[in-house]
C-alpha cells in the first residue's frame, strides 16, 4: 500500500504530483480464524487481502496523480469464528478482498489525473466470511464480506476534480459467507458485496467534479451469496449486492459532470437465503446489476453521459426467508441488466442534462421466497428489469 500527502504550510507552497506504477504478479492470502468460547463485550475480527493499493491526498495545495496497477495474481481472504457459548454484547466481522485499489482525497484545491487498474490476468479475488455459532448466543452480530476486482474512489471537500477512471476486470469476484447462531437477542447484519470495477465519489461543501469512466468486465462470475440461520433472532438482516460494473457519484455544489461507458459479459448473480425459527423481523434481500450508474447533485447543475451494454452471461437475484414462528418476514430480489439514475435539486436551482444510452443483451431473472408457519406479516417482491432508467429533480429532503 502507497500513501502519499500533502499539505499547505505557506503561501508559496508548490503543487504535489504523484506519479504511481503497480504490478503485482503473485497470489495473496490472508486467512483469521477465530475459536470463542465465551466474551463479554464482543467478537472483532477484520481479514484482508489487496493486490495494489494507493491513497493520495492534498489539502490545500492543488494535486495531479498519474496511476498505473496491474493485479495478475489471485486475491483470497478469509475469517472463520466458530463460538460455542457466547459472542458477547456486539460483534463485527469483515472479509475484503481487493485486486487494485485507489483512493484520491482533495480539500479546498484542485486535483487532476487519471487512474488507470487492470486486471486482466487476475484469475479471481474471493472473500469469505463465516460464523458458525450453533449453541451460541449473540447481542448484535455484523458480518460484512467485500469482494472487488478494480476499486477506486474521489472523495472532495469544498474541492473541485478532473479525473479519468479506466478500469478492467477478467478476474471472478466472490464475496460468499454468512451465520450460524442459536440465539441473537438484537439486530444481525449479515451483508456480502461483490463487484468487477467500481468508481465512488463523494463531494461536500461546496465541491465541483467532473469526470470520465470507462469500465471493461469479461470475467466469467461475479458473485455475492450469504446464508444465515437463527433458532431464535430478534432482527435478522441477510443481503447480498453483486454488480459487474458499478459508478456512484454524489456531490454538493455547483457542478458533477459525469461521462460514463460501462460494458459487462459477465453472469452476475447475487444470492440471499436466510432462516429463523422464531424471530421478531426477518429479511433477505438480494440486488444483482450487470452495469449501474448514479448522478447526483444537490447543487445547480448535474450532467451525464451514459451508456452502458451489458451481454453474456446473464443477471439473476435470489432472495428466500423461511420462519416458525414470529411477527414480520420479508424476502425480495431485484435484477437489473443496465441501471441509471441522476438527480438534481430543485430548491437549489438546480438543472440537468442527460443522455442515456443503454443496451442488455443478456437474461435477467429475479426470485423471491418467503415462507412462514405463523407470523404477522410477509412480504415477498420480485424485480427483474433488463434496461432502468431514472432522472428527476427534487427538493432536498423528500
Amino acid at each position: 500500500m502507497l500513501a502519499v500527502c500533502a499539505a499547505a504550510t505557506s503561501a508559496q507552497a508548490q503543487d504535489a504530483s504523484v506519479i504511481n506504477n503497480q504490478i503485482q504478479l503473485g497470489d495473496l492470502f490472508s486467512t483469521q480464524t477465530l475459536n470463542v468460547v465465551e466474551v463479554d463485550e464482543g467478537v472483532g475480527a477484520e481479514t484482508t487481502a489487496t493486490g495494489n493499493g494507493v491513497v493520495a491526498g492534498a489539502d490545500g495545495v492543488d494535486l495531479s496523480i498519474t496511476s498505473n496497477q496491474t493485479m495478475a495474481g489471485s486475491a483470497q481472504a478469509v475469517t472463520t469464528v466458530n463460538a460455542t457459548t457466547s459472542m458477547g454484547d456486539s460483534s463485527q466481522i469483515n472479509t475484503t478482498a481487493l485486486g487494485n485499489t485507489a483512493d484520491v482525497s482533495i480539500t479546498q484545491a484542485t486535483v487532476t489525473g487519471v487512474l488507470t487498474q487492470i486486471a486482466t490476468a487476475s484469475p479471481n479475488v474471493t472473500a469469505q466470511g463465516y460464523v458458525e455459532a450453533e449453541t451460541a448466543s449473540a447481542g448484535d452480530l455484523g458480518v460484512a464480506t467485500t469482494a472487488i476486482s478494480n476499486s477506486a474512489s474521489l472523495t472532495l471537500t469544498n474541492g473541485s476534480a478532473g479525473v479519468r477512471f479506466n478500469q478492467s476486470s477478467a478476474a471472478d469476484v466472490l464475496a460468499d459467507g454468512g451465520a450460524v447462531a442459536q440465539y441473537v437477542s438484537g439486530t444481525a447484519d449479515i451483508s456480502g458485496v461483490a463487484a468487477g470495477n467500481s468508481v465512488a465519489l463523494v463531494g461536500t461543501e461546496t465541491s465541483a467534479a467532473r469526470i470520465a469512466v470507462s469500465q471493461t468486465n469479461s470475467s466469467g462470475l461475479v458473485q455475492a451469496s450469504q446464508f444465515t440461520a437463527y433458532g431464535n433472532a430478534q432482527t435478522a438482516y441477510t443481503t447480498a449486492t453483486a454488480a459487474g460494473n458499478t459508478v456512484g457519484a454524489a456531490n454538493e455544489g455547483p457542478l458533477l459532470d459525469v461521462a460514463s461507458n460501462q460494458y459487462n459479459e459477465a453472469y452476475v448473480r447475487a444470492q440471499a437465503e436466510s432462516s429463523a425459527w422464531q424471530f421478531g423481523e426477518g429479511a433477505a434481500t438480494a440486488y444483482a446489476v450487470g452495469n449501474a450508474v448514479l448522478a447526483g447533485d444537490t447543487g445547480e447543475a448535474v450532467v451525464l453521459d451514459n451508456v452502458q451494454l451489458n451481454t453474456g452471461g446473464g443477471v439473476e437475484a435470489i432472495a428466500s426467508f423461511a420462519g416458525n414462528e414470529g411477527y414480520d418476514g420479508y424476502s425480495r430480489a431485484t435484477a437489473v441488466g443496465n441501471d441509471a439514475t441522476a438527480y438534481s435539486c430543485s430548491a437549489c436551482t438546480g438543472s440537468m442534462t442527460v443522455s442515456n444510452a443503454q443496451t442488455n443483451g443478456a437474461d435477467v431473472g429475479a426470485t423471491s421466497t418467503t415462507s412462514v408457519t405463523a407470523g404477522r406479516l410477509i412480504n415477498s417482491p420480485s424485480t427483474a428489469i433488463g434496461n432502468n432508467a431514472s432522472f428527476y429533480v427534487t427538493r432536498p429532503g423528500s
